[in-house]
């Protein structure tokens, strides 16, 4: 997550393509199989742990954001003064846990593409094509991400607000009535089976890692995820006024969710299109923890090119797939039930770490000043 520093503007990240990442491509991940598992637990209340988990991260943003300002230099230039070499166990811990959260979204992904695209049975190697996506998105760095955050701001806005608008036509929110409806016993599930999907702090640090925080940044990442979260629940609320009961079974839910608008009957489905586009958006997201991940091998293992670690983990990657996917639900208990520890020591507490992190130049910087990637970022 240490980047070296560099007098060219062109390897910035900036604070406000954070607050994109948080805001356009974080959601979407929310929206495929989050609202049917929620809404099998908790029906009409599938809204409160959805809430909490989105609380939980703010805290923990806010936590990652302090720690971040509190000197000159970067998180990952502190970090490599105070353990030097010994921060190569930090980069190794998280490599392997961005490893590990990015197989859920893997299969979620893959089911997801051969139901919506596919009419008839797929081969196969159908899914294979997304892994020459990955590895090609995997040898770049940090601006990469950027860059895609600028882009998805149009990707996302547009077709998000029309798949909602479009969904309203159908949307009876009488169906979240009444409030607390559910045994809370039903959201304490919820709220544990679905943590894999809410880490969201841990997959903005790498780039705040590498932020050089300047005055206004905090509140602009946090009001990206703060319009993220709204995103989300608006979501969510829709959904479950939509389909009501029958929420728990429609999966891959913003593929469904404007289906019965009464237009398409006459001009088609065009609400496929909006539907392709944030597909596009879940592709980039999907490949972020596999770009986190190799980044950070690539760092720890001092590899200059990460063409080749890139390949090997596609590979990898893709044999996973190609045999896990038809064990889906065993695999997905295996990761929300048992290793829900997993999520909770290194996703969400291992990162307030960094509050003790020495602030070595004292006092924020008022200027920016650019980072540039290493030769492995």
């Amino acid at each position: 997550m240490v980047l070296a520093q560099n007098k060219s503007n062109d390897h910035q990240i900036y604070a406000r393509q954070i607050a994109f990442v948080a805001a356009f491509l974080l959601p979407v991940s929310k929206f495929l199989e989050v609202p049917s598992i929620l809404a099998r637990f908790t029906a009409g209340d599938l809204l409160f742990p959805a809430l909490l988990h989105l609380l939980v991260q703010s805290l923990i943003l806010l936590a990652i954001l302090y720690a971040a300002c509190q000197s000159e230099k970067t998180l990952g230039e502190r970090l490599r003064d105070t353990f030097g070499k010994g921060a190569i166990v930090f980069y190794l811990l998280f490599a392997l846990y961005f490893l590990y959260a990015a197989a859920l979204p893997l299969l979620d992904m893959e089911k997801y593409v051969y139901a919506a695209f596919f009419d008839t049975a797929p081969t196969t190697f159908s899914f294979g094509a997304f892994f020459l996506v990955s590895a090609y998105v995997c040898t770049k760095g940090i601006k990469a991400i950027g860059r895609s955050a600028d882009l998805c701001l149009f990707l996302f806005l547009l077709p998000f607000l029309a798949l909602i608008a479009m969904s309203l036509t159908d949307a009876d929110f009488s169906n979240l009535l009444p409030f607390f409806g559910e045994d809370l016993r039903q959201s304490k599930i919820a709220f544990t089976y679905t943590a894999p999907h809410f880490s969201d702090a841990v997959l903005l640090m790498p780039l705040i890692f590498n932020l050089r925080y300047q005055k206004g940044d905090g509140k602009k990442i946090m009001t990206g995820y703060g319009v993220g979260a709204i995103f989300t629940l608006l979501f969510l609320a829709v959904f479950y006024a939509v389909f009501s009961s029958l929420a728990p079974r429609e999966h891959y839910a913003f593929s469904k969710i404007a289906q019965y608008f009464p237009a398409l009957k006459i001009v088609g489905r065009i609400d496929l299109i909006f539907i392709y586009l944030l597909s596009i958006v879940l592709i980039l997201y999907t490949c972020l923890p596999l770009q986190y991940s190799t980044l950070l091998l690539g760092k720890s293992l001092n590899l200059p090119k990460k063409t080749i670690l890139s390949a090997i983990l596609n590979v990898l990657l893709f044999l996973f797939a190609l045999f896990f996917n038809r064990r889906y639900n065993l695999f997905y208990h295996f990761i929300s039930r048992e290793t829900f520890l997993v999520f909770f020591l290194i996703a969400d507490m291992l990162p307030l770490f960094l509050l003790f992190l020495p602030k070595n130049s004292g006092k924020t910087a008022k200027n920016n000043r650019p980072i540039k990637e290493s030769a492995d970022a």
